[in-house]
């Protein structure tokens, strides 16, 4: 269902909120540290890089992205795995484990978090980022695309994927024994190109809806599609701007 190159194609801004995230982890010395959806793996290795000591593990559900992550250089290079994110088990408790723009593709929030902090050593963190873009622009014409008849019955399987408040995310870990520090960001991303909100979403979120349709479906879902975006999104001389809000929690085991 992935594709590395058309989800890289923005690589910078979707860098950003990463480090966004790590710069609130403070952890000196972990010995074992887990990216769960790792993509193609340039984070990763930039975890590894900060805590050279560490054993890394850069885990993703898609197969083409663990292979182009593989592909990459050889050193300080974690150990890449393809899995469930929900399921992966790590060889050992975590001293640090991190995901960025991945949890939202899984369901029932409350039971993965708390088999995230499982895998968690005392004093381990968590933490992780979702978009939380869902009320945007960009989704409503996707979702109202989706409601056309004649991709409707085809794309109902296809859930779209909302994301909890931060009172919520807060409250769950407090219940398991965690301190909790929480955020929202909007970033506005000027993204360059022609259709450039289109060529984002082609990377992200279009990516189970074409999966589902197949591919002359897919093609006239993405026609359909292209000139709601560019009345939404209109294209200035500078570029596209692209407001994109984004949620991060980083909470610590305490026990």
């Amino acid at each position: 269902m992935w594709d590395p190159a058309q989800y890289s194609r923005f690589r910078d801004e979707r860098k950003r909120p990463f480090f966004d995230l790590l710069a609130r982890v403070d952890v000196e010395s972990p010995t074992q540290v887990a990216d769960l959806g790792c993509g193609t793996g340039d984070l990763t290795r930039l975890l590894a890089r900060r805590w050279p000591s560490a054993q890394v593990y850069g885990v993703d559900a898609s197969s083409e992205m663990v292979e182009a992550a593989r592909r990459g250089p050889a050193l300080a290079s974690p150990r890449f795995e393809v899995a469930d994110l929900a399921d992966w088990r790590a060889p050992a408790l975590l001293d640090v484990l991190v995901s960025n723009a991945a949890l939202h593709w899984l369901p029932d929030h409350e039971a993965l978090l708390g088999r995230l902090v499982a895998k968690l050593a005392p004093g381990g963190v968590l933490a992780f980022q979702v978009p939380a873009n869902f009320e945007a622009p960009s989704h409503r014409r996707v979702d109202e695309v989706r409601a056309l008849p004649r991709f409707a019955s085809v794309l109902k399987p296809v859930r779209r994927r909302p994301v909890e408040a931060l009172p919520v995310y807060a409250s769950w870990l407090f219940g398991l024994g965690l301190t909790v520090e929480a955020w929202e960001t909007t970033y506005l991303h000027v993204l360059p190109g022609e259709d450039a909100v289109l060529a984002w979403l082609l990377g992200t979120t279009l990516r189970p809806v074409l999966a589902a349709l197949g591919p002359e479906a897919s093609r006239d879902f993405v026609e359909t599609l292209r000139p709601l975006l560019r009345e939404s999104y209109p294209a200035q001389p500078y570029g596209t701007p692209f407001p994109f809000t984004r949620r991060f929690v980083v909470a610590r085991r305490v026990t």
